[in-house]
């Protein structure tokens, strides 16, 4: 009961948050708090700089590639448990049998999800959060946030980050110790498979927060309405919507593409 609590707890904090920035609104109607915003994207871009990219850097360049796929296939197996969950409530029934049968299938004969058998048995990845669900449900994506060390985001999103924590498996590892290292390599390693995104940003952006900012949104939509018409759509494939590490500007260039909101820390 007190993990339940919890979540909800987190959320109406989210939604103060989202509130009180409202002092902060400027003339822009997609990005009123874009002088908060800017700030948080210098502050990722700087720890990115100085921390994230020089350990996601020696990562891939020491660590077998088959190790990089494995973890990145272990951690992306845990997130189909979510995806389904979500596919449910959206109200795509066989996208989420298909999500549900792809965790089942990686878990067991893919060994814990190190090998992405699923989809070499023809079910597709998909990847869906509870922001998408609450957009697929009608409500607003709200103005444009850059949350600390997470990334692009928007108020819909935000107040959505909470439940997709508390929805994350890898939350509720025990001992702790054990879901800290884990946590961190999967940051890394989100973070190692970006890198190669890096010349696109510095050299298509004249201003990168703008250019960031505004391919995030247009994806975030298109994600929610692809067809520009109803709250109700096929989900996306996940070829389109690679997950995305936190913190980095650059991170939130491959975020554009794929439309996903940063990856989200455990909770303790």
């Amino acid at each position: 009961m007190i993990r339940t609590a919890k979540p909800l707890r987190q959320a109406a904090l989210a939604l103060g948050v989202t509130m009180m920035l409202a002092g902060c609104a400027g003339p822009n109607p997609r990005d009123p708090y874009e002088g908060f915003n800017r700030a948080m994207f210098s502050f990722n871009d700087t720890v990115d700089t100085y921390a994230l990219k020089p350990v996601a850097t020696v990562y891939k360049n020491v660590t077998p590639s088959f190790v990089q796929t494995g973890v990145s296939n272990f951690f992306g197996n845990l997130g189909d448990a979510w995806t389904a969950v979500n596919q449910f409530l959206q109200g795509n029934g066989e996208a989420g049998m298909s999500d549900l049968s792809r965790f089942a299938l990686n878990s067991t004969l893919g060994i814990v999800g190190l090998f992405d058998i699923a989809s070499e048995a023809g079910l597709p990845k998909h990847k869906e959060d509870f922001g998408q669900t609450l957009g697929v449900w009608g409500v607003q994506s709200g103005p444009y946030l850059m949350l600390p060390l997470l990334g692009p985001s928007t108020v819909r999103d935000t107040a959505a980050l909470p439940l997709d924590i508390a929805g994350d498996i890898w939350r509720y590892k025990e001992p702790v110790y054990i879901r800290n290292i884990g946590t961190g390599l999967r940051v890394v390693d989100q973070r190692a498979a970006l890198l190669d995104a890096s010349s696109l940003l510095e050299d298509a952006a004249l201003d990168r927060y703008e250019f960031i900012r505004d391919g995030f949104l247009q994806r975030r939509e298109s994600q929610i309405h692809p067809d520009g018409d109803g709250p109700m759509r096929k989900p996306a494939k996940d070829d389109d919507m690679e997950t995305s590490a936190p913190v980095s500007s650059e991170s939130a260039t491959k975020e554009l593409n794929s439309g996903t909101p940063a990856a989200k820390p455990d909770s303790q």
